[in-house]
């Protein structure tokens, strides 16, 4: 095959395309500038492309469920699709797990994924596989070019695909062919729908609803927990007496001192129920009602209480941001409400390193701004409310239930927000789904600090164990949910991939640890044995 040379203007537009020039360059005319990448032979053009087409970043990862758990942290921190580079089918099955994560966090990705050249899928090669039928089960939009003289306006539309309120996922499906053919130039980028306005009828119906006298709950989910609207719903909490509330997992919240006062909703259903009862209503912004994780014996599934009315404000889709504010002036809200103080909690004294003392002092030692990012769960979950009056920071939790999400998702926010620390709060048990994400951390130095706590378990199934009413865990049940025999070197893994890191088992050593990794720059990972 020919070399080939595009001419590339100033503004990076090539003038003589192959099909993953166009590609490129169309993904950066839309705004598009990183692609975390696992690539194959399928994408080699694609690869070739990034040192002719200005204006990308390549970031490399050693699994494929890094590089889609890495585009949904960095689509949350900045609003906008990355794009993943993913091989065939099987690289893209590899992904799954973590773009079913983004897909429930509403965050927009691309993913480009390389297949055969169309002339060679009916020989059915070793990787030939259903790639639609892969990208299908887990994609808003999927597109197969068949030409390379349509790939531009397919990567136009897929990157507008993404980014349909609140965030979408999108799949390019490439073959090799129509990467390396001549194409047309680059096409130029398609506006995106914008949130559709709230209807006038349902912000009077919610003010009216809000000043009846009943008592209300409203639950947020969405950009509304970090954008305008957020300091609006807490005025009219304020106003009305109505308490907020956000999902258990929320994608991304702002959290800390200067905030609204919001409530997380429980993680067991049951407990859901119960805080709930009391309320008259629920006011959905951004939401949907909440449901029970998993359904369990003689539990409900369905967790808004019979005698709660459920209302709408927004809807996903909708611009809750706007309406919150239109709402805030129906009920003739104050510009000014009551927000968090600034009151971290006090250091817990020495002795053995335990959950809450590790997340408490998390919590008194956050610098201002920081990302949290949290896959805890039975370490974290219940101790949450410690971050309440932390300093200000962002908070993203995983969202689909997948596990091994937030290793990646914090490799993404810290790419997206390169001057904030990202302090990453995971378990051992899921860190290891992806772990290679430390080597992309190490590689591109990039400012996360990751408290893995090490319970040598995965707590959270001793727990699901008894609450799915199974028989009482032998020992052959026991040790499927066991990490010990043998137990996780946490200090060797992650120094194996380039990232410092020191393994605490008191309060005073994960103190001092964790102001030590703080006050660096780059990858550090504490190992909190708990």
């Amino acid at each position: 095959m020919p070399q080939h040379t595009p001419e590339i203007s100033e503004t990076g537009q090539c003038t003589e395309c192959n099909g993953a020039d166009s590609l490129l360059a169309t993904l950066v005319a839309s705004g598009v500038e990183v692609c975390f990448a696992n690539p194959g032979t399928s994408e080699m053009h694609f690869v070739s492309a990034l040192d002719r087409i200005p204006g990308m970043r390549g970031v490399l990862c050693l699994f494929e469920g890094v590089a889609t758990g890495a585009a949904d942290g960095y689509a949350r921190m900045t609003g906008k699709p990355a794009c993943t580079l993913l091989h065939l089918g099987p690289g893209f099955a590899n992904g799954m797990a973590n773009l079913h994560n983004a897909r429930k966090g509403q965050s927009p990705v691309v993913n480009v994924v390389g297949d055969h050249a169309t002339y060679h899928v009916r020989y059915d090669a070793p990787l030939t596989s259903n790639v639609e039928g892969f990208a299908e089960a887990i994609s808003h939009w999927v597109r197969r070019p068949r030409s390379p003289r349509t790939v531009a306006l397919d990567a136009a539309e897929a990157v507008r695909a993404a980014r349909v309120a609140p965030g979408q996922v999108a799949t390019l499906i490439l073959p090799a062919d129509t990467a390396w053919l001549p194409a047309e130039r680059p096409a130029p980028a398609l506006e995106a729908p914008k949130p559709a306005p709230v209807f006038p009828d349902a912000i009077d119906a919610a003010a009216k609803a809000l000043t009846n006298g009943k008592k209300t709950a409203i639950l947020m989910r969405g950009s509304v927990l970090y954008g305008e609207g957020l300091n609006a719903a807490g005025c009219v909490a304020a106003k009305t007496g109505a308490t907020l509330f956000c999902d258990t997992f929320t994608p991304r919240m702002r959290s800390g001192a200067g905030t609204p006062v919001v409530e997380r909703l429980p993680y067991r259903g049951k407990d859901v129920l119960a805080r709930l009862d009391e309320f008259e209503q629920l006011l959905l912004v951004g939401a949907e009602p909440p449901v029970s994780f998993f359904a369990y014996p003689g539990q409900e599934s369905w967790l808004t209480p019979p005698h709660c009315a459920i209302l709408t404000l927004a809807h996903p889709s909708e611009d809750g941001n706007a309406a919150l504010i239109d709402l805030a002036s129906s009920v003739d809200a104050s510009p000014d409400c009551a927000m968090y103080p600034l009151d971290p909690p006090s250091l817990p004294g020495d002795g053995p390193l335990t959950a809450e003392a590790a997340l408490r002092i998390v919590a008194a030692l956050l610098p201002e701004n920081a990302i949290v990012t949290d896959e805890g769960i039975t370490s974290t979950l219940p101790y949450a409310n410690l971050l309440a009056t932390a300093a200000p920071h962002d908070y993203l939790a995983l969202t689909g239930g997948a596990i091994g999400g937030i290793l990646p998702l914090s490799t993404g926010a810290a790419v997206a927000a390169p001057d904030r620390k990202v302090v990453c709060l995971e378990g051992d048990g899921s860190a290891m789904y992806t772990v290679q994400a430390l080597w992309t951390q190490a590689r591109e130095n990039l400012d996360v600090v990751t408290v893995l706590y090490a319970n040598r378990s995965y707590a959270v199934l001793n727990q699901e164990l008894k609450m799915v009413r199974a028989a009482a865990g032998g020992d052959k049940a026991v040790s499927l949910l066991d990490l010990h025999d043998p137990s996780l070197d946490w200090v060797r893994i992650a120094e194996g991939m380039g990232v410092e890191a020191v393994s605490v088992d008191t309060t005073q050593d994960f103190a001092e640890a964790l102001r030590a990794a703080l006050s660096a720059k780059g990858p550090r990972l504490i190992e909190a044995v708990i």
